[in-house]
């Protein structure tokens, strides 16, 4: 049995070696109600006004940017361990049927939820006339 417990710091160096950085995840969950495709997205960290939502073609695009402001202060800083990133992230959504002048969206506590209304089915069926 081993006294040194797993998070001891030494492990943690090696680790940072081994690990997988993973800086552009943004957590969702899709669901349908009422009529609507629904996202929520965890974006914590971030601040309504680093958050872009687009739609073009029914491919809605989520953007939040998040710049270091204090680059300066930094600079007299030894960092024992750094894991805020700051940067860009985007996540992507494609659809189908959507209105993309309905969308709406709000945030708060770091969780941003978007509503995408369906579009209303168009009748595409032709009634060709036999002559």
């Amino acid at each position: 049995m081993s006294l040194i417990p797993r998070n001891f710091y030494l492990d943690d160096i090696f680790d940072e070696f081994s690990r997988v950085q993973r800086t552009n995840d943004m957590k969702c969950d899709i669901y349908e109600k009422d009529g609507n495709y629904n996202i929520e997205l965890d974006i914590p960290g971030y601040d309504k006004s680093d958050i872009k939502i687009e739609c073009d073609n029914n491919v809605l695009t989520i953007t939040a940017e998040k710049n270091n402001e204090n680059k300066e202060e930094d600079e007299d800083k030894k960092y024992i361990r750094r894991e805020r990133v700051y940067g860009k992230v985007t996540r992507t959504f494609n659809f189908s049927d959507i209105d993309e002048d309905a969308i709406k969206a709000e945030f708060t506590n770091g969780i941003l939820r978007v509503v995408v209304p369906k579009a209303e089915p168009v009748e595409t069926k032709k009634v060709i006339e036999i002559n």
